[in-house]
């Protein structure tokens, strides 16, 4: 964060509805999650004089503000991809600490799977042919291909096997089952994730993230705005972010994601260190995306994130760094750009308020740092943020 002259905190979170969601409009759901995280703060729209949206419409912040009553004098969308949420968070309390806004809503809503079911739109994502992308499309570099390419590299250079990556899918199915809002709790094996159909060699459809509808709400406030507030305050530590690639043959090493300098760069200014964090919340649109981020943030090294994941430290109930603790992309919801889902749930787990799914901090309370870390495109970038209570 740049320097601050105020703390800013998350006052506020919440979801809407999520999973199937067949009669609802993405607009809906955006009011949904900000109604009910402007409840959970105890503060009144009028509050909010920043806002923060992507994804919708042609002007996002806008369309959606105004679809929400707001008229802010700070507005945001900036959109990377995933990671959008968490560079978005980053700006809005950069905003706030410099005194250009006092409470920001970031809002999000999606009906991705309910436009496949309905034909409103295809299956397969794709970000068009111009730009540096028009040297890949001609050859059917899929946006999963892309993923399960650099997942094969990694193979290569560290002997990183499929059956640990498969662990990641298998370790959040264990976290979703904890959790009643999850779309996904049947618990899976090993055996069930290499069994399934090939998506993208060497991914298999356990290997992918699920496709839901939903949406999502954080509100960040300044200190002196705390004070106001029904919820207690989980502070912004510490952000980072980074951009590294749009074409593969740019991108230098497949085997390190952009969070190894965002998230460098959060831990530093938020003056902890890895070692230090109780929980991570992680974007994980493909198993390979947990593990190479784990490493990359500096959980373990470079090449060890295989043997990192498949002990069984990314469970909530005995793991020792429980990691994507709703059930992530991999079991509880993707709907599109989920980074803003990594902030709820990071906020909640501060909070104390994850139910059967609550780490414990060393007191046997809640715990005490967090780190929710986003990456969009195909590793073209990554936001990370460290909070704490």
């Amino acid at each position: 964060m740049a320097a601050a002259t105020r703390k800013v905190a998350v006052v506020g979170v919440s979801l809407s509805d999520c999973g199937r969601v067949d009669e609802a409009t993405p607009y809906t759901l955006h009011a949904q999650a900000a109604r009910r995280a402007l409840a959970d703060a105890g503060l009144d729209r009028s509050a909010v004089d920043g806002f923060a949206s992507a994804g919708t419409g042609v002007l996002a912040p806008v369309e959606v503000a105004e679809y929400l009553g707001l008229r802010p004098t700070w507005v945001d969308s900036t959109s990377v991809g995933g990671a959008t949420w968490e560079v978005m968070a980053a700006h809005a309390a950069d905003a706030i600490a410099a005194g250009h806004a006092r409470a920001v809503l970031l809002a999000y809503g999606s009906t991705a799977r309910a436009d496949v079911k309905a034909g409103r739109r295809t299956g397969d994502l794709s970000f068009g042919a111009r730009g540096p992308l028009q040297f890949e499309v001609p050859y059917g570099h899929t946006l999963i291909a892309k993923y399960a390419m650099a997942a094969r590299r990694h193979m290569i250079e560290h002997g990183t096997t499929v059956e640990e990556l498969a662990q990641v899918a298998v370790q959040t199915r264990a976290n979703a089952a904890l959790n009643p809002q999850a779309m996904f709790r049947t618990p899976i094996t090993v055996d069930d994730v290499l069994d399934g159909p090939m998506i993208a060699d060497p991914f298999t459809k356990l290997h992918c993230c699920i496709r839901s509808d939903g949406g999502a709400a954080v509100l960040l406030a300044a200190e002196d705005v705390v004070r106001d507030c029904r919820t207690p305050p989980v502070w912004v530590l510490g952000t980072g972010e980074h951009v590294s690639h749009a074409a593969m043959s740019q991108w230098p090493d497949y085997t390190r994601s952009p969070a190894a300098v965002s998230g460098r760069l959060a831990f530093e200014r938020a003056g902890v260190r890895p070692s230090e964090i109780d929980f991570a919340e992680i974007y994980d649109a493909f198993t390979y995306m947990t593990l190479v981020t784990l490493e990359d943030l500096g959980f373990c090294e470079k090449g060890e994130g295989g043997a990192f994941v498949g002990k069984g430290r990314l469970r909530v109930e005995g793991g020792e760094l429980p990691v994507n603790t709703d059930g992530g992309g991999l079991s509880a919801q993707h709907p599109g750009m989920r980074g803003l889902f990594l902030l709820v749930e990071a906020v909640r787990q501060l909070r104390g308020e994850a139910g059967a799914r609550q780490v414990r901090g060393a007191d046997g309370g809640p715990p005490r740092l967090g780190v929710a870390s986003g990456t969009g495109g195909w590793f073209c970038s990554a936001g990370t943020m460290v909070l704490g209570r």
